[in-house]
């Protein structure tokens, strides 16, 4: 009598694997524009992104600051898009908040006021982008892929 090996199951994904594999990316998404927000919302999501709006500074510092505080890291974005001029709070703010938390969260800042000072300040803060407006989509689809994860 030959004794059969039982077939190979695959091992069981991990909590963390598994949101991985069933989650699309989070973008949170922060302009005072509603008209450009939802064309900037609509394009991510259809790219496949979860988009989470803000419609002002406040609202992203906010969210931004439930994250802080509560340290849960099965919530946070894996990408964060503010504009920079915004009632409430800057995207500019936002970020220096963040990177003074120690938190790595990718940041793109879009501006229509954007000159030397700004762009240098973003990147000592360690944006990933800063985009002027007005900009082409298509450029900030790249800039998207380049620092959120793939789909």
């Amino acid at each position: 009598m030959r004794l059969r090996k039982p077939p190979l199951t695959p091992r069981p994904m991990s909590i963390h694997e598994a949101l991985l594999v069933t989650t699309p990316p989070r973008v949170l998404l922060a302009e005072d524009d509603k008209e450009f927000r939802t064309i900037l919302a609509d394009t991510l999501r259809r790219e496949g992104y979860e988009v989470i709006e803000a419609r002002d500074g406040m609202q992203l510092s906010h969210f931004v600051g439930s994250l802080l505080l509560s340290g849960n890291v099965l919530a946070p974005p894996d990408l964060i898009i503010a504009d920079v001029h915004m009632p409430g709070q800057s995207g500019l703010d936002v970020l220096v908040e963040l990177r003074r938390a120690d938190w790595r969260i990718p940041v793109i800042l879009i501006t229509g006021f954007g000159d030397e000072d700004l762009h240098g300040e973003a990147a000592r803060w360690g944006a990933a982008a800063v985009f002027d407006k007005p900009f082409d989509l298509d450029d900030l689809r790249r800039a998207v892929l380049e620092v959120a994860p793939h789909i």
